[in-house]
C-alpha cells in the first residue's frame, strides 16, 4: 500500500540545520525530508538507481517528487511506499540550512529522514572537492567559489567543515548553544577556524563529547565506524566514472552517550539489526521494529552531479575522501 504525503499545509521548515539551501521542509513527523531540487539532481538520482547500485546504497533513499504548489491536499506518490515496503532498511538524512538562498523552482524530491529515530542526532556536513563549481558556472560563480578553495582546507585536502550541530548534553547553556542543547558550528567555522593544522580538531569536536557521555572509548568506536564506511564509499568511487562539484560526505550518529552504549550493545547482541535490509525469505512484518539508530555516512547534494563514462574517476571528491579517511583513522588510533 502506498504512502499518502502530507499536504502542503501539513509540511513544516526543517530546522536541523547544518549546510544546504533554503527552502527544505519535512513532514510534521519528521520522517520525510522534501529538498528543492532541479531536473538534473532527479536525474542523478534515477540514473543512479538504475545503473550504479553500489553508489546509490550510500546516497539518501531517494522516493520520489513533489510539485511544491498549494493544490497537494490527497496526493499519493506510489514510490513513497514502494520504497519504504521494498528497501526496508534505516533512513538517512540531508542536512539544510536557513541561508537566503533558495533554488528557483516548484519541483522537489523527496527522501527519508535519518535524523529521525536518533535520541539527539550530530550532524557533521563535509564539503568535498578542489573544484567547486561546474562548467555551466557563471564566471561570477567561479571567482567566488575559487576563492573558497584558495582561502580554506579545500585547496590541500579537497574537503571543508561545511558545519555542524553537536548535543552538549541536558542543561548545557552558552551563547553558541542552542534551546535544544547543542552546539552549532556554522559554515563559518570550516571557512576560518580550520586549517591544515588543526582539521583533526573539528573531527574531534564533533564525535566526543563528554558532557553529553562520549568519551574516548565510544568515541574511538564512532570514528572507526565512520572510517569503515568512508572506506568503502572511497573504493566504489574509485571504480566508477563521475564528476560531483560541491557534493558533501554527510556524518550522523547518536549523540546521547547513554542511548549510544545502549544501540551498540544491542547491536552487539543481535547483529541482524546491522544489516541494511533483510532477509528476503524472512516472512516478518514490515512494521517490525528496528534496532536503535548508531551512525549513518551518506554521499548528498547532486545538484552538480553526473555520471560520464570514459572519463574516468573523480578525483576532484577522491581527495577529499581520502583525505577524510586519514583523520578518521588519526582520531579513531586504526
Amino acid at each position: 500500500m502506498a504512502r499518502a504525503l502530507p499536504s502542503r499545509a501539513d509540511l513544516i521548515d526543517y530546522n536541523y540545520a547544518v549546510a544546504g539551501h533554503d527552502g527544505t521542509l519535512s513532514d510534521v513527523d519528521g520522517e520525510l525530508f522534501i529538498k528543492p531540487c532541479t531536473m538534473a539532481e532527479i536525474a542523478f538520482y534515477e540514473s543512479s538507481l538504475a545503473t550504479h547500485p553500489e553508489f546509490a546504497e550510500y546516497m539518501p533513499t531517494y522516493m520520489g517528487t513533489l510539485t511544491l504548489d498549494e493544490n497537494q491536499n490527497g496526493k499519493t506518490v506510489e514510490e513513497v511506499g514502494a520504497a519504504l515496503i521494498a528497501k526496508r532498511s534505516l533512513p538517512e538524512v540531508v542536512v539544510p540550512v536557513k541561508t537566503g538562498k533558495r533554488i528557483e523552482t516548484n519541483l522537489a524530491v523527496v527522501l527519508e529522514n535519518a535524523a529521525h529515530g536518533f535520541v539527539k542526532p550530530n550532524i557533521l556536513d563535509v564539503k568535498l572537492g578542489v573544484r567547486l563549481w561546474a562548467d555551466d558556472a557563471a564566471e561570477e560563480k567561479k571567482i567566488r567559489f575559487d576563492k573558497v578553495t584558495e582561502e580554506t582546507t579545500h585547496k590541500e585536502l579537497g574537503f571543508r567543515v561545511a558545519g555542524m550541530r553537536v548535543w552538549q548534553g541536558h542543561g548545557a547553556k552558552g551563547s553558541d548553544i542552542d534551546e535544544e542543547g547543542y552546539k552549532i558550528y556554522d559554515k563559518n567555522y570550516g571557512r576560518f577556524s580550520i586549517h591544515r593544522g588543526n582539521v583533526h580538531e573539528a573531527f574531534k569536536n564533533f564525535i566526543f563529547s563528554e558532557s553529553a557521555g562520549i568519551d574516548e572509548e565510544l568515541g574511538k568506536l564512532v570514528a572507526q565506524a565512520f572510517l569503515a564506511d568512508v572506506t568503502r564509499i572511497q573504493a566504489v568511487l574509485e571504480g566508477q566514472e563521475s564528476r560531483m562539484f560541491s557534493a558533501s560526505l554527510l556524518f550522523v550518529f547518536e549523540g546521547d552517550g547513554a542511548a549510544l552504549r545502549l544501540a551498540m550493545e544491542e547491536a552487539s547482541r543481535s547483529p541482524a539489526t546491522l544489516v541494511n535490509g533483510d532477509d528476503e525469505n524472512s516472512e516478518e512484518d514490515d512494521d517490525d521494529v528496528v534496532g536503535p539508530k548508531i551512525y549513518v555516512v551518506k554521499v548528498i547534494d547532486f545538484a552538480h552531479a553526473t555520471w560520464v563514462p570514459g572519463q574516468g574517476p573523480d578525483e576532484n571528491a577522491l581527495l577529499g575522501v581520502r583525505s577524510v579517511a586519514k583523520v578518521l583513522e588519526h582520531i579513531g588510533g586504526v
